[in-house]
């Protein structure tokens, strides 16, 4: 396993650098989980806004170890709650956020004042990338 080259890296920002629908599977005792999530690509890492008291973060505060996949894309990761959207650490990743999210963030699905809205940070650390016939494997954890 290669970690990410520059061809591999520019397919991941085009597919994945917007608002995208990825999978998201979690593990809760030896049962899998999986769920479509909106999520947000940057530096080998993937944001998804929730609600830290879903099913899924519960699960992922238990087991922080997760799959994802989309659009010809798989990965694993670690999961962790980056904690209250408002919370001044996170004002760099929220402002990026509203606006990859903006079509749907202020229609009532996101509310910033419920102190359980947080921010789930997706670090991959492997996964497998395909793109016109080329197979791309990539280590993420070289690319710190």
């Amino acid at each position: 396993m290669k970690k990410i080259s520059q061809d591999a890296q520019d397919i991941m920002n085009d597919r994945f650098s917007h608002d995208t629908l990825i999978a998201l599977a979690t593990i809760d005792d030896t049962i899998p989980f999986v769920r479509t999530v909106n999520s947000y690509y940057q530096n080998g890492a993937f944001y998804v806004i929730t609600d830290a008291a879903s099913n899924k973060m519960q699960q992922i505060k238990k087991n922080p170890n997760v799959s994802i996949c989309g659009e010809w894309f798989t990965a694993h990761g670690i999961g962790k709650n980056l904690g209250h959207v408002l919370d001044k650490k996170n004002e760099t990743i929220i402002k990026q956020l509203r606006k990859v999210f903006e079509s749907w963030y202020n229609n009532g699905h996101i509310v910033e004042e419920n102190p359980n809205t947080c921010i789930l940070c997706i670090q991959l650390t492997d996964g497998v990338l395909f793109s016109n016939g080329t197979r791309y494997d990539i280590d993420f954890r070289f690319n710190k």
